[in-house]
């Protein structure tokens, strides 16, 4: 059983073989995720954990071992015996940037490229993607606060690309780039197209440039677009709530005291907190947003729009035309946030259909 696949266990959370970290992080996982029994290898994800009572996982095991730890240690580490076995070595080694979401059998793997936040945030999506392909979300450096982020995506795609050489050294490659994430797969493809690799499939998922990157008119559009949103939002609301929301969206805009932006940080905590981290891996993340300019790809891009997002072009056509030599577009149901969160059914079916195709071509 691989550390990173879900599943239960039918050993008891109180076997006699267990060991002393495991029979300490038992009451740990009970009381923070409010549970009477967990099993050992039951996920931390699967049965109620999230990024909050994961921070607060970590913060506990500190205080009972006296040693701090990322709490991205979760991520490669989802269930009590992983963890525990982790926990148990006298160093942590360095974390892989790819983490499985689903297993499979079947060659070659699927990678999903992570957003602005740089975790791998895509579990519930990945579940429903009919395949025999593994799939694995690739996570930001720095999210387990040990290392810098970078700040220029084409360091991050260097940085994943020698990753890539143990996981999958030859391709066919299946990309899919979710938002930040679709840039970030786009320069992928293109390095590893220039190294002569095999790209098997490119999907960009509502993903787009910086607006900088595109022309005056792009620009003006998308301006109004989003001026047009702010005032719907405004109309729908109570005179009070209309203000509170106008003069929030001027703090953001202006970077004014009191905003809760991307240049917010977060609450004091441990500097290995995903609390911490993800905020220091957003801030890189938009610099590096606004520094890329996408070179022109040779091969196909294939481009999945939500129904329902006033925030991004109506038409992602001419903003990729001079970039992608093939471009195919498809809508999907939901909005930006929650096509990959709770209303993935729409998405996952056609990256279904799109695998499907990709595979049998080859």
């Amino acid at each position: 059983m691989s550390l990173f696949e879900s599943s239960s266990s039918d050993r008891s959370a109180g076997s006699a073989t267990a060991s002393p970290m495991v029979e300490m992080l038992i009451p740990i996982w009970q009381r923070l995720l409010q549970r009477p029994f967990v099993g050992i290898e039951d996920n931390f994800f699967d049965i109620g954990g999230n990024i909050q009572s994961a921070d607060m996982l970590f913060a506990e095991i500190a205080r009972e071992c006296g040693r701090e730890v990322p709490t991205a240690t979760i991520f490669h580490a989802p269930t009590i015996a992983a963890l525990a076995s982790m926990l148990e070595q006298p160093a942590i080694r360095p974390f892989s940037p790819f983490i499985r979401l689903k297993g499979g059998k079947e060659h070659p793997p699927i990678l999903i490229t992570h957003g602005l936040g740089g975790r791998a945030r895509f579990s519930e999506l990945a579940k429903h993607i009919h395949t025999a392909h593994p799939i694995y979300g690739v996570q930001a450096r720095g999210i387990d606060g040990r290392e810098e982020p970078f700040d220029r995506i084409e360091d991050m795609a260097e940085f994943y690309l020698e990753a890539l050489k143990e996981l999958q050294p030859e391709g066919p490659y299946l990309l899919i780039g979710y938002s930040f994430g679709g840039l970030v797969a786009l320069e992928l493809a293109q390095r590893l197209s220039d190294d002569g690799k095999e790209i098997g499939l490119l999907v960009l998922v509502d993903a787009y440039p910086h607006p900088s990157q595109m022309s005056g008119r792009q620009r003006l559009r998308l301006s109004l677009q989003r001026s047009m949103r702010h005032v719907s939002e405004m109309r729908r609301r109570p005179v009070p709530e209309a203000i509170s929301y106008f003069t929030g969206g001027l703090k953001r805009r202006f970077a004014l005291p009191g905003s809760q932006g991307r240049g917010s940080r977060p609450v004091p905590g441990s500097r290995l907190s995903l609390a911490q981290t993800t905020v220091q891996v957003k801030e890189k993340a938009y610099v590096a947003l606004a520094r890329y300019q996408p070179r022109p790809y040779a091969g196909k891009i294939k481009f999945v729009k939500s129904e329902r997002d006033e925030y991004f072009p109506g038409d992602p056509v001419p903003v990729w035309a001079n970039v992608a030599a093939a471009f195919e577009v498809e809508t999907v149901p939901g909005t930006h946030l929650d096509m990959v969160t709770t209303h993935f059914a729409g998405l996952a079916a056609v990256l279904t259909r799109y695998l499907k195709e990709s595979l049998l071509e080859d």
